[in-house]
């Protein structure tokens, strides 16, 4: 059936305009304002803005970790996704050492199948770069759409890798036209530090973060930096949450090295005083990189503004307070890393961020969806709305409040880290290929419709 979005004020990463939308299918198939709309269905969105779908760079579903799994699956995680403006995620395929690539991929293609509500692709983590995990690569990027790989350099003796590995990855990532992804923190250090609180006894989840400090982030940022210029590949810092890593991307970008950045939500409005609060509430704000001094938001403000930072992901890897942050209890090595942000990410980037003037509204449209499409190779199927591309498409409200709470959430988790915040601005409308997922903020997806993403290879943007 057709639609036909009329009177919205649409607004991509370059422009923004007055004009109709008109849907065939999946797809746009014209926009102007003397559009035919005969026998399609019409969608008011005047006083709306008409946003291309989110794509959030960085999610965590249905992924073990500290002896629990989040508590966000594929359906449930893809549903507030949803409702948050997002109309495809990036998820992280977690792989083993000694098995096959395939045997990974093929665990989170079944995480997925008949589950997600929105289209998804897939980041492969790379913990070993032996002669066959380099060979299977080819076939992952070539055949598989998977064209980006996760490389931690934290977690020592459960994910991290070594120099020899990452080098090794973006080196082959250059002969295969793969983005490479650092998680990057200094591993070794952090692993000492982490020892040397527990035998002090500093077991409370403030110590996270101190142990945890932002040097070794900007150390670990710059080591990944240095290491992809001498291997002339891409890189691409999850995650930022601190000065000295901005600092390092600033640098490698001012030289033209294809060198680029993602922060999160939680570290543009939350700081580290969260994590100091009083008896183990603290816990819910456990995750890796840690939040910072709140000096650091101004920082990472400007960093998006000014092109340093190009992308805001999620993060989204959402623990229960109750029976899995407790692990933690008596011991901050143990809290499980991460938190519910997959479907408060763009409300609270355009409330923060664009009505307070921090950035515009195409460069909101940029960072949450269009940027994300062109560095994962997505666009333009992806991250914009224009004629051919997927209708991928969001109605949002700037002039209504909305309160987050836990109360009103759609996350599968006990806890909002942003609870009793209001922000400026609402979803009211999402479609996914032309198919309403959210209409007029109520869910009328299905399990199953979100479809498998294959990715073309890295492309500078």
């Amino acid at each position: 059936m057709k639609k036909w979005i009329r009177n919205g004020t649409v607004v991509t990463a370059s422009d923004t305009y007055q004009a109709d939308i008109l849907i065939e299918g999946e797809k746009v198939v014209a926009i102007g304002s003397k559009l035919d709309g005969k026998d399609a269905e019409m969608i008011d969105a005047t006083g709306y803005y008409v946003f291309p779908g989110g794509i959030d760079p960085h999610t965590h579903l249905d992924m073990p970790f500290g002896g629990t799994v989040t508590s966000d699956n594929f359906y449930t995680g893809t549903k507030a996704a949803a409702f948050g403006g997002t109309t495809s995620i990036i998820d992280f395929c977690l792989t083993n050492k000694g098995e096959p690539l395939h045997s990974s991929i093929s665990t989170w293609h079944e995480k997925a199948r008949g589950k997600a509500v929105i289209d998804y692709g897939f980041h492969l983590m790379v913990s070993d770069a032996n002669d066959q995990v380099l060979e299977e690569l080819g076939a992952v990027v070539r055949n598989e759409g998977i064209t980006s790989l996760k490389v931690f350099m934290a977690y020592k003796n459960v994910l991290m890798a070594d120099d020899e590995t990452l080098f090794k990855t973006l080196v082959r990532a250059k002969e295969l036209g793969a983005l490479v992804q650092v998680h990057a923190e200094n591993g070794d250090v952090l692993d000492y530090l982490i020892k040397q609180a527990i035998a002090k006894g500093q077991t409370d989840p403030v110590y996270h973060a101190y142990t945890r400090p932002p040097e070794a982030e900007g150390e670990a940022t710059g080591r990944a930096i240095a290491l992809t210029a001498l291997a002339d590949a891409q890189l691409y810092v999850v995650h930022v949450s601190c000065a000295e890593a901005v600092r390092r991307i600033a640098e490698a970008r001012e030289k033209g090295w294809n060198v680029y950045g993602e922060t999160c939500p939680q570290y543009l409005v939350l700081d580290i005083t969260d994590l100091q609060k009083p008896g183990f509430e603290g816990a819910k704000y456990v995750w890796s990189p840690p939040l910072r001094e709140k000096w650091n938001q101004d920082v990472l403000w400007n960093a998006l503004k000014n092109g340093i930072l190009q992308t805001v992901g999620s993060d989204h890897c959402s623990f229960n307070f109750s029976g899995q942050k407790e692990l933690g209890l008596g011991d901050f090595t143990k809290i499980p890393n991460g938190g519910p942000i997959i479907e408060d990410r763009m409300r609270l980037l355009f409330s923060e961020g664009v009505a307070k003037d921090k950035i515009s509204l195409n460069q909101f449209v940029d960072m949450t969806s269009t940027k994300v499409a062109k560095l994962f190779g997505m666009f333009p199927q992806k991250g914009t709305i224009a004629v051919g591309s997927d209708a991928d498409i969001v109605l949002f409200d700037p002039t209504v409040k909305r309160t987050i709470s836990v109360e009103t959430h759609h996350m599968n988790v006990d806890y909002n880290p942003f609870e009793g915040m209001v922000v400026n601005g609402d979803i009211i409308s999402v479609l996914s290929r032309g198919s309403f997922v959210i209409r007029d903020q109520q869910f009328v997806g299905q399990a199953g419709t979100g479809r498998f993403v294959k990715r073309s290879t890295f492309a500078r943007p």
